[in-house]
C-alpha cells in the first residue's frame, strides 16, 4: 500500500504508552512546521515553546539530532555530548507544544552533520543501533514524525543511505507492533528543475528497502546556480521545483496517483536573504504567499521555513544570518502568513 494511506491508518491506532496529553494527536493533513535551530536555545533566542506561542506555530521541526563524533552510535542534540538522547534536553518544551495542541518533528542530520560524518546513519554502522536511536527519540519525547535531513556528503554515502532506510524500516515495524503512530519525512535539497539524481537515489533505495516515506520535503533555497538572474524569482522557482518533483516521484512510486504524490510533498523556504553570497536569492512574504496558494491548491502535506529564528527584520541587508531574515519585515510575518496552511 502507498505510504500516505498507511500513515493515515497508523494515526488512528491507540498509543502504546503514557505520554503528554495530546502527544499522540494525529498530525494535520496539511501543516506548517517551521524549523527551530535548537543550538540557539538559551542564547537569547526565543525558546521552542515561546516561539511557537508568539509565532502562532504550534508545530515545530527541531534541528538537529546527530552523534558527537564520527563512528559513534550515541545520539545527541547538535553533536553535544552533554545533551544525549535519551535525556531531558527539550523534553519540557516538546511536552508544552503537545499540551497546547501542537507537536514537534525530530530532525536528524542537517548540513553540519551530513558534511562531517556525524549524521547517525553515516556515523554508526550497526543498523539495529540506528533503529534503536530512532525508537529512543520516539519514546523519550512521544513524537510521531521523524525528519531525515539528507544533504552534502550524506547524499552520496551509499552505505549510510542503505543503513538509514533499513533502520527506518525496523523502526516502522517496531512502531506498528506497538500500535504507535509514526511518520517518516525526508528533507532534500532541490533545484528549480526538481530533485537531483542523488535525491532520487535516496528515495529509490527507501522504496526498494520497503521503507515507508510519508513526506518528501524539498528545500527551495541555496540553489547556488552557475548563473543566477538578479533577483531570482524564489516563489516561482519553489513552485517549479515542486511541480518537477511531483513528476519525478512517479518514477519512485509508480502506483501512486497524482493526488497521492502531491500529498507526499512538502516545501521549505528560507525567509529573506539566503546563504548565497551573490544576494540574488531573496524570499519575500509575497513569495511565501505564492507558495502557500500553490500548496493549498495542490494538497501538499507540509510547509516550513528555515528557520523560525530568522522570521524578523533585525538585520536588513544581511546575507544568510541565523537569527534574522535580512529583510525589513515585522517579526513573525512569514509564520503569521503560513500558519493558515494548518488544517
Amino acid at each position: 500500500a502507498f505510504g500516505a494511506t498507511q500513515a493515515a491508518m497508523a494515526q488512528t491506532a491507540a498509543p502504546a504508552h503514557t505520554a503528554s496529553p495530546g502527544a499522540h494527536r494525529a498530525w494535520p493533513q496539511h501543516v506548517y512546521a517551521p524549523y527551530f535551530e535548537s543550538w540557539l536555545e538559551g542564547t537569547g533566542a526565543a525558546s521552542i515553546a515561546g516561539s511557537a506561542q508568539a509565532a502562532r506555530s504550534p508545530y515545530e521541526t527541531l534541528a538537529f539530532l546527530q552523534t558527537a563524533s564520527a563512528g559513534s552510535c550515541a545520539l545527541t542534540w547538535n553533536g553535544d555530548s552533554t545533551e544525549p538522547v535519551p535525556g531531558s534536553t527539550f523534553a519540557s518544551d516538546i511536552a508544552t507544544l503537545q499540551r497546547h495542541g501542537g507537536n514537534a518533528i525530530a530532525s536528524f542530520g542537517g548540513y553540519g552533520a551530513d558534511s562531517t560524518g556525524t549524521e547517525i546513519a553515516d556515523s554508526c554502522t550497526d543498523v539495529n543501533a540506528i533503529a534503536a536511536d530512532y525508537e529512543s527519540v520516539i519514546t523519550t519525547y512521544h513524537v510521531t514524525r521523524l525528519d531525515m535531513d539528507v544533504e552534502a556528503n550524506s547524499l552520496t554515502d551509499t552505505a549510510g543511505i542503505a543503513r538509514r532506510n533499513q533502520a527506518l524500516k525496523l523502526a516502522e515495524q517496531w512502531a506498528a507492533h506497538r500500535h504507535q503512530p509514526l511518520q517518516v519525512q525526508y528533507t532534500l535539497p532541490v533545484e528549480p528543475t526538481g530533485l537531483t539524481a542523488t535525491d532520487l537515489a535516496v528515495l529509490q533505495n527507501a522504496a526498494a528497502t520497503g521503507t515507508r516515506v510519508d513526506v518528501v520535503n524539498i528545500m527551495t533555497f541555496d540553489y547556488y546556480l552557475a548563473s543566477e538572474p538578479s533577483p531570482l524569482p524564489m516563489g516561482a522557482d519553489a513552485i517549479s521545483a515542486a511541480e518537477a518533483a511531483h513528476t519525478q516521484l512517479a518514477t519512485v512510486y509508480p502506483h501512486a496517483s497524482s493526488a497521492q504524490r502531491w500529498a507526499l510533498e512538502g516545501i521549505t523556504m528560507m525567509p529573506g536573504i539566503d546563504d548565497y553570497a551573490g544576494g540574488t536569492e531573496v524570499t519575500h512574504p509575497s513569495d511565501a504567499q505564492q507558495v502557500l496558494t500553490f500548496a493549498r491548491a495542490h494538497g501538499l502535506a507540509l510547509l516550513s521555513i528555515w528557520a523560525i529564528q530568522r522570521d524578523n527584520g533585525g538585520c536588513p541587508g544581511t546575507v544568510g544570518a541565523s537569527t534574522c531574515s535580512g529583510l525589513a519585515q515585522n517579526t513573525w510575518d512569514f509564520s503569521h502568513l503560513l500558519e493558515h496552511f494548518n488544517r
